[in-house]
């Protein structure tokens, strides 16, 4: 007997955002498995899917490490590929949990290719990403007309982050808590500081908006946290 796999978007934090399919899939399945990294106590994409969890559904957290180590990584991998396999093999439905999007810059999009070619059913179950959540959330357009956006990881080197900075009207940067300084700057090199802001934990407790960025200094940055900036020349479109 073969199992169904479902890859299924939370979205960025409000639980009201989930869509009726990944509600649905999320009820019906056996196993929910929400991958966290080995620091965190438990998974945001969990406490999200949290109130459409049915009692009785056993809940399996995997932990996916945040490390470049080589062999730490591959091991981890292969081993949670074994258990999700099993789990499948045995005819079950496993729920596989995502923030935002499956396919956006997501883990899941590793495990996704590590059961391709399994045999058992993959459906994949879209889910709001942050930058579309914190638009909305701001009343901003991302984008509109002849508006070019780039969407990118603040983690890009350099050069390819010059040149999108330097082509686009709107940007949206996500994963800058690593070098948020540095993104600030060349944010001010291309005119794109002032209709900038920061939105950390967008629908989750601790939500915080940043106007301000250059004045937010050198403070850490949230894991979970996306700038959205215009082009200061297009200032009928700032973020305000």
């Amino acid at each position: 007997m073969s199992g169904i796999f479902y890859g299924v978007g939370v979205g960025p934090g409000d639980p009201e955002l989930l869509t009726l399919k990944a509600i649905n899939a999320i009820k019906s399945s056996d196993v929910v498995i929400a991958p966290r990294t080995e620091k965190k106590d438990e998974s945001t994409a969990l406490s999200i899917a949290r109130p459409y969890i049915q009692e009785g559904t056993e809940v399996l957290e995997l932990v996916f490490p945040m490390n470049y180590n080589a062999q730490a990584l591959s091991d981890a991998w292969v081993n949670n590929k074994e258990i999700i396999l099993g789990l499948l093999n045995s005819g079950k439905k496993v729920a596989f949990l995502t923030l935002g999007d499956p396919m956006l810059y997501s883990t899941y999009m590793y495990v996704f290719r590590l059961l391709e070619a399994s045999g058992h059913e993959i459906v994949n179950i879209p889910g709001v990403n942050s930058f579309s959540a914190i638009g909305n959330r701001l009343g901003v357009a991302l984008a509109e007309g002849g508006d070019i956006l780039s969407i990118v990881p603040a983690t890009i080197d350099d050069e390819r982050l010059e040149r999108v900075l330097a082509a686009s009207d709107n940007v949206v940067l996500m994963k800058v808590y690593k070098n948020y300084t540095e993104i600030v700057e060349k944010l001010h090199k291309h005119g794109m500081v002032e209709n900038a802001v920061m939105v950390s934990k967008c629908g989750l407790e601790g939500e915080e908006i940043i106007r301000d960025l250059a004045a937010a200094g050198n403070q850490k940055v949230n894991y979970l946290s996306t700038i959205l900036t215009k082009r200061s020349k297009v200032s009928k479109h700032a973020l305000a």
